[in-house]
């Protein structure tokens, strides 16, 4: 009898394994997925005319009326609260920078940029949500990172200032992924989505008064699409850091970039499809590595 109890634990183990595996690999693809497409949306809105900051404040207020209908469920503490306001200037700032370089830059060369982010994590993971990553996991960041240099074209002298942007959204948004993962670990997955759209919505409307730019927007089809793949891309990350370590997510997501490559190419008509799909192949293969360890 005790043994048959022993095989039946067992047996749940495993079964719990292996659905938390599918489950989490289910938010890995769907994040890919939505990310991808979100950045074609907002690269469209900008060569239309329509501002950075203004797309990003729509953005992040579609998200927060949808929100209003779970506010009275979100627990909210002091400790809660000032990761919140970190995590939503930081994310406005990330969005922000990222529109603002798809703007003037290729989608196919901007997206590989982002597979610095692991690194920005992995750093400050260590000494904040004490995540230490083991050494298979820190050869696939390696590997991940070093396929950017496929996808980069330095005489491209145009692109540098999206680039810049690029880097400054990247460092931006890899920080504040840190402070998600730290709100989920003080409320849950739900609660810390609709913070952080709450927490957005206040600063990216900040940087519409700095700027003085009107709230008026005219691709409202493209605004729409735009909102409801960054709430799908976000609620996906948010469950995928309730399971692994923050560093190891964003390596995982980086796998984007080969969909980025062929979006990039495909709708923008952008060039350089085989040096930039090698280097995207090899990001891929680094995510494997992080996969299996």
């Amino acid at each position: 009898m005790h043994k048959h109890s022993e095989i039946i634990i067992s047996l749940n183990l495993i079964f719990k394994y292996n659905n938390d595996m599918f489950t989490t690999c289910l938010g890995v693809i769907i994040r890919i997925f939505s990310n991808s497409y979100l950045n074609v949306f907002q690269k469209i809105l900008t060569t239309r005319g329509e501002k950075s900051s203004v797309v990003n404040f729509y953005t992040y207020l579609g998200l927060s009326l949808i929100g209003l209908f779970f506010i009275n469920k979100i627990n909210f503490t002091p400790d809660i609260a000032f990761n919140v306001l970190i995590m939503g200037l930081l994310g406005a700032l990330g969005n922000y920078f990222i529109i603002k370089a798809l703007s003037i830059g290729e989608l196919s060369t901007l997206a590989p940029i982002n597979s610095y982010k692991p690194i920005v994590a992995l750093i400050i993971g260590i000494f904040y949500l004490k995540e230490i990553p083991s050494l298979a996991a820190l050869i696939g960041i390696i590997m991940i990172i070093a396929g950017t240099g496929f996808v980069l074209d330095r005489n491209n002298a145009p692109d540098k200032k999206a680039i810049f942007y690029r880097v400054l959204a990247l460092i931006f948004s890899g920080t504040e992924a840190i402070f998600i993962k730290k709100v989920i670990l003080l409320s849950d997955i739900t609660s810390a989505f609709f913070l952080w759209t709450f927490s957005g919505l206040i600063f990216s409307l900040f940087f519409v008064l700095a700027g003085r730019n009107k709230l008026k927007i005219s691709s409202y089809k493209y605004q729409l699409f735009l909102i409801l793949s960054v709430g799908i891309m976000q609620y996906a990350t948010n469950y995928v850091f309730s399971k692994i370590n923050v560093s190891y997510a964003l390596a995982l997501f980086q796998l984007s970039t080969l969909l980025s490559v062929f979006l990039g190419v495909n709708i923008f008509h952008e060039t350089g499809l085989i040096k930039k799909l090698a280097g995207a192949l090899i990001m891929a293969a680094g995510a494997c590595i992080i996969i299996l360890s």
